[in-house]
């Protein structure tokens, strides 16, 4: 039989697993370069004074995946080449702008062209602008919708994704 002690500042495996949660958010907001969701999930982690056990768990992940995909040797290399390229400014979330084309994804979709629109995607380096820019698309599209058209689309969309039905105002023109 094996005895742990759980130690004073020890987190218990629940409290862990939180942690590990909120770090999968953090570097997904990062990852994917969406400022608003890193910037606010931090300050939810600054206004709790959870920054040790999560950062502790952020390094944890990074040298898990440093560990799976380098050699020992290799590893310590890049680690010592991205510490010497740390950026000055540390607070922003890297954003590619340039390479999000929501038309052009817009119209792959109309005419169906799936080779299109995988293409499109796999060389969006930030697909967070890529999506926006198609909400901004959908969003310009609605008032051309014909009247009742909206409420049909957001009922089935509800349906299928297990949402509750609500009221749905209409599209209004300049919206």
């Amino acid at each position: 039989m094996v005895v742990t002690e759980e130690l004073v500042d020890e987190l218990s495996p629940a409290a862990v697993e939180e942690a590990k949660a909120r770090a999968a958010t953090l570097l997904l907001a990062f990852r994917h370069g969406n400022q608003l969701a890193f910037d606010h999930e931090l300050d939810l982690l600054f206004a709790e004074h959870v920054e040790r056990e999560v950062t502790t768990l952020l390094a944890w992940i990074a040298a898990e995946a440093v560990r799976k995909a380098y050699a020992p040797e290799v590893g310590d290399k890049v680690l010592r080449a991205m510490a010497r390229r740390a950026p000055a400014d540390t607070g922003a979330v890297a954003v590619d702008e340039e390479t999000a084309d929501a038309a052009r994804l817009i119209e792959a979709v109309a005419v169906g062209d799936v080779a299109e629109v995988r293409e499109l995607v796999a060389s969006t380096a930030d697909t967070t602008f890529l999506v926006g820019g198609l909400l901004q698309g959908v969003a310009m599209m609605l008032p051309f919708l014909p009247e009742g058209e909206l409420a049909e689309i957001t009922t089935e969309l509800r349906r299928r994704h297990g949402g509750t039905a609500a009221h749905v105002p209409e599209a209004r023109a300049g919206v």
